[in-house]
């Protein structure tokens, strides 16, 4: 039998606790994200470089580039104050690099994987090091960013002193995510052909629905920040990353999609990006392969097989115990993952 009195009680306190939502809301004035000082060094169209500040000298004397994916903003990684694995990292004593790609339009259609790895990030990786007086430079890529990381460090390893991986994906034959196995049954030239540049609204749709109950625990739990400022500007934050989506450029992103998700052509030696066959086996600099244990949109099965196929002899795993974007913004993961990579590079730093 229903308890009308108790059911009733339950809605009062969570209409009072909207109220209190509504009311600690109208307290926050402005929320930022990607707040660390950096600066603009150099440009291309929507694409540009920045260059973090630093207060002293850098203690890791190869400057580091880091390339994040084409899908959604590098803010992800300078989310909040207290918690960025940016200025973790500047505080590890390393000088850091960043690309932003910007935000394709439908002029941008016919922008191909090449052009982004071997034109766009090319470009960066040559300014860096010129800007530097060095010969190779530190790589970082995360996700979709670390993929192009690993291609390019394939073609050009006399350019790449080490390189680092953070949830990218390499094995696309796993069965273990769901995007992998809707992506093979994807009909990609229809969604190109009509979209020109895909919007960044499709595929939050799509990443929504890989755990479509998530969202729904998250707007049910945001009904507890009713006092608590500090959290619910934090949630907010989150939210402003998560709809300042991009849109793919057209022919990149049917490339990506067809070559490796549905045809897995990078592990199987038969991607060809700008007229260059990528040979994974011309990776010979130390690399560092990370990963996240409950990693649901790259699953460690999809990042870990990548040191199975490179030609490194020094070559090595860190494990995040977290998700794919939990790795970056977890409290744990803040205190384990900027700390780890940064030992690493100045352990290889001669």
């Amino acid at each position: 039998m229903i308890d009308i009195k108790s059911s009733m009680d339950e809605v009062l306190e969570k209409a009072n606790k909207l109220l209190q939502n509504y009311e600690t809301l109208s307290s926050i004035k402005d929320i930022d994200i990607g707040t660390t000082p950096k600066d603009l060094v150099w440009e291309d169209g929507k694409v540009k470089l920045y260059h973090y500040k630093r207060e002293s000298k850098p203690t890791c004397k190869t400057p580091i580039l880091v390339v994040y994916a084409l899908v959604n903003r590098i803010e992800m990684l300078d989310l909040q104050p207290g918690r960025s694995f940016i200025s973790n990292l500047l505080e590890k004593g390393l000088d850091i690099y960043i690309i932003d790609w910007g935000y394709p339009t439908r002029l941008d259609r016919y922008k191909t994987m090449s052009d982004y790895i071997f034109r766009h990030m090319g470009d960066c990786v040559d300014f860096v090091a010129k800007e530097n007086k060095v010969d190779k430079i530190n790589l970082a890529g995360v996700c979709q960013g670390g993929t192009f990381c690993g291609i390019y460090a394939a073609v050009y390893p006399q350019k790449v002193k080490n390189l680092i991986t953070m949830g990218a994906p390499f094995d696309f034959s796993t069965n273990d995510g769901l995007l992998f196995w809707w992506s093979r049954y994807m009909n990609v030239d229809a969604i190109v052909d009509n979209f020109g540049s895909v919007p960044g609204s499709f595929l939050n749709v799509g990443f929504e629905m890989l755990k479509p109950f998530q969202k729904i625990d998250k707007y049910l739990n945001f009904i507890d920040y009713s006092d608590d400022e500090q959290k619910m500007a934090n949630f907010l934050r989150m939210e402003k990353w998560i709809y300042d989506s991009p849109a793919q450029a057209g022919e990149c992103y049917r490339q990506f999609l067809k070559d490796l998700y549905q045809n897995n052509k990078l592990i199987k030696g038969e991607l060809v990006v700008g007229g260059e066959t990528i040979d994974l086996k011309k990776i010979t600099m130390p690399v560092l392969t990370v990963y996240a244990t409950y990693d649901h949109i790259v699953p460690p099965s999809a990042s870990k097989p990548f040191n199975d196929y490179i030609g490194s002899k020094d070559k090595q795993y860190f494990e995040v115990n977290g998700g794919h974007i939990g790795m970056f913004v977890g409290s744990k993961a803040q205190k384990e993952l900027a700390p780890a990579i940064a030992a690493w590079l100045h352990e290889r730093d001669k």
